[in-house]
Formats: C-alpha cells, structure tokens, sequence
C-alpha cells in the first residue's frame, strides 16, 4: 500500500507541475490565437492559428509596424489583431484621399491593401494626439476593419497589449514567422 500511495503522490507532483508549467507559458511566455474575419488580410486570413510573443514587450517597448494583438473593450473574450500605426506622442491624421500622416508628413508604408476610402476615415479626419502610452492601429484591410479609426476601438493603452502576433502555426502551408517591419 505504501508504494502505491507513493507512486499517487508523484503522479499527482507531477501533474502539479506540468500544469503550472503550462500557466506560466501561457501568462508570461505566449498563447494560441484564431484569426476571426478579413481585417488584416493579405497578411492574415480568416481562421489562421497564431502563437502570441508576450515576452518582447517587457524587454522593448511596441514599434511601428508591429502586430498586436489586445482585448476589445467592449465584448469579453474578444482580441483583435492589428498593425501598430502611431506611437505614443505622435498626431495621427487621414485625409479624404486616404493619406496617412503621422506629425504632418505623409506615412511611407505598404501594409494596406487598398487605398482608404474617404467613407472609412473616421475620427481620424482630424488630428488625433497620442497619450505617452498610446498607439494608433489599423488592419491591413483597410476599408474592411474596426479599428483606431473608430470611436468605439480608439487608441490603444499599453498596458492592453497582451504581445505581437510572432507565428503563423495554421494552415501548415503558411507556416512560418510573420513579417512585421
């Protein structure tokens, strides 16, 4: 009887400690993610399975042109995933033919998929300054996106960044790390 509660005992030590193992990855280290819709695509498509990087952040601060991913205010359980535009500090303006302007100069980028029609502007029509921890995100799909360009998405806290978008990990034909500068 004593070897068996012994050989108990250390099953249930181990269990104990894969599954902390698998919280501390999952908290600090990275954790799955879907694609849900076509706002960042070409680079991301509907139903692609991502691995989130959430260890770069404590070491360097967000930069343009990262993937990000961070919860949606408004619906529990819901992330979105973007590219970051402005940096903290920074005014972000569209204009009517759909032109980026970060501080006045026109943003040299080739993220977009198409050109910003002027019906999808939003609040970015005007200046819109950044707090020292806020950024500014749009999908890809630029026509096709809920992002900082709308109130009810706006800038971005850093403190809500959960990390970047780092692996591509379905489909197994797309496989591979993705490309953020």
């Amino acid at each position: 009887m004593n070897k068996v509660m012994k050989e108990i005992i250390s099953t249930l030590a181990y269990l104990l400690g894969v599954l902390c193992l698998t919280w501390l990855v999952i908290t600090f280290v990275g954790q799955r993610t879907a694609v849900d819709g076509s706002s960042m695509e070409p680079m991301l498509s509907d139903g692609d399975n991502l691995i989130v990087d959430k260890i770069t952040y404590r070491f360097r601060d967000p930069q343009r042109f990262d993937i990000i991913v961070f919860p949606f205010q408004y619906k529990e359980n819901t992330f979105y995933i973007k590219r970051i535009i402005g940096l903290p500090g920074e005014t972000v303006q569209i204009d009517e033919l759909g032109n980026i302007y970060i501080d006045g100069e026109v943003l040299e980028e080739n993220y977009g998929r198409e050109i910003i029609q002027a019906d999808t502007v939003g609040i970015a029509i005007n200046p819109i300054v950044l707090g020292e921890d806020e950024y500014f995100v749009m999908g890809d799909n630029r026509n096709n996106s809920s992002d900082s360009r709308m109130e009810i998405v706006g800038n971005i806290n850093r403190e809500d960044i959960i990390g970047r978008a780092w692996v591509r990990i379905w489909p197994l034909n797309k496989f591979g790390i993705l490309k953020h500068q």
